[in-house]
């Protein structure tokens, strides 16, 4: 455990809780962490999740973007909930995206888990959009993301940044409960 992976951890907390609470500043606070595990992530080498950092920097703007746009009345984004067959269509893109990026990584590079990696990078890019444009059902997705992801970092060793994701797994439930009883999803 680094000083470095110590302070993306506690940001990524401070962000997630953010995000719970439908707090705009989730995303700037989210873009620092992403950038600082970025290097974390090359450190083990696993690839796929130093790419995702770098993705999740742009969405960390985008969902900063989405949330605080002004609306008719000045207010950002409200929650939604998504259709069958966009949840369907999204997690094909993120079933065929890790595929490629698995397929990639495993030929090229000497990537610790090239397959997994690959596949928690997909979905968690379904999962970031989905956040980002304020869906429900991210929340879900998370929890079941950040439960695989805490066996892949215990695996590395990387035991600090496996507390957060088992942190965040807890965090998304809560965040689950709270967006499926917001107001402006059963309006």
């Amino acid at each position: 455990m680094s000083g470095l992976e110590l302070f993306a951890a506690a940001l990524g907390v401070i962000a997630v809780w953010l995000t719970v609470k439908q707090n705009p500043w989730c995303w700037p606070i989210g873009l620092v962490m992403v950038l600082l595990y970025t290097w974390v992530f090359f450190d083990v080498k696993l690839y796929s999740d130093m790419l995702l950092q770098v993705v999740y920097a742009a969405l960390q703007v985008y969902g900063w973007w989405q949330w605080t746009r002004a609306g008719a009345v000045k207010q950002g984004r409200q929650v939604t909930s998504l259709g069958v067959p966009a949840i369907l269509a999204s997690l094909a893109v993120g079933a065929l995206g890790s595929l490629l990026l698995g397929a990639a990584m495993a030929h090229w590079t000497d990537a610790a888990q090239p397959w997994l990696d690959a596949a928690l990078t997909g979905f968690s890019l379904v999962a970031q959009m989905w956040m980002a444009q304020k869906r429900v059902q991210c929340w879900p997705l998370w929890i079941a993301v950040d439960v695989i992801f805490v066996g892949l970092f215990l695996y590395k060793g990387l035991y600090l940044t496996a507390a957060l994701y088992a942190l965040f797994t807890v965090i998304a439930v809560q965040g689950w409960r709270e967006w499926r009883t917001d107001p402006a999803l059963h309006a």
